[in-house]
């Protein structure tokens, strides 16, 4: 099955959807706020929920190879 897409798992942030810069800081400043909200709230466990998902985000942002997405972007055109 040398034909068969490739599969991604459920925290893959490395897709052309992510290509713009701007998306991607979006998707983690959303997070972070949130959980700025939730702490301001009162809502301690939620609050470091979402930061931590922010934090995950902007680190998996940080090492995706964006070249490499766009290339093969590109080759499935």
């Amino acid at each position: 099955m040398a034909d068969s897409p490739q599969r991604r798992g459920l925290f893959d942030v490395d897709v052309p959807f992510f290509l713009p810069v701007w998306r991607r800081v979006v998707v983690v400043a959303l997070a972070v706020l949130w959980g700025l909200f939730e702490l301001s709230s009162g809502a301690t466990f939620w609050g470091m929920i979402f930061i931590g998902m922010g934090a995950i985000a902007g680190w998996r942002f940080s090492i995706a190879d964006w070249d490499a997405v766009a290339q093969e972007d590109q080759d499935r055109e």
